[in-house]
């Protein structure tokens, strides 16, 4: 599934969407969990789970991926906001909370999804993922990405 709103103004530019599929590909393909991508090259992949990648990410990167198509196993809410952080244009999540689809849209980020769920829940599939949990009520990434690097699971 592809979030566009077919205006001109959103027209998505080829780079992007070639990042995107680089990036999509490259996720089904090599068995990793996190891929991001920029002008026809990949910028960052991990096999690790959780928002911990992104973060990663952030802290390797920096400022490198604005601009940057993003591809992730897990897309929820915290991811969303990881993603607008670090000036991510297009993201692609195999699973995506629809809460993550709400954000994106929102920030105008296109976005695509293998399947679209409620929530994103935690690994033992009792309750909510505890880094969505965090970011609950928070709109501001940079508020988000600070609660995000205290949170510790158990």
């Amino acid at each position: 599934m592809t979030y566009s709103d077919g205006g001109a103004s959103h027209m998505m530019s080829s780079t992007i969407a070639d990042d995107l599929r680089l990036a999509k590909e490259t996720l089904l393909k090599d068995g990793v969990t996190l891929v991001a991508a920029k002008n026809g090259k990949i910028l960052f992949r991990s096999k690790s789970h959780g928002v911990s990648d992104l973060l990663t990410m952030i802290d390797h990167l920096g400022r490198l991926t604005e601009g940057a198509s993003l591809a992730d196993s897990v897309v929820g809410r915290a991811a969303a906001l990881l993603s607008v952080y670090s000036g991510i244009v297009a993201v692609y999540g195999a699973k995506m909370s629809e809460g993550a689809a709400s954000l994106l849209k929102a920030r105008d980020i296109r976005f695509e999804f293998g399947a679209l769920v409620p929530k994103i829940l935690n690994r033992a599939k009792d309750d909510m993922c505890p880094f969505d949990r965090a970011v609950l009520g928070i709109d501001d990434p940079s508020v988000a990405l600070e609660k995000l690097k205290s949170v510790k699971l158990g």
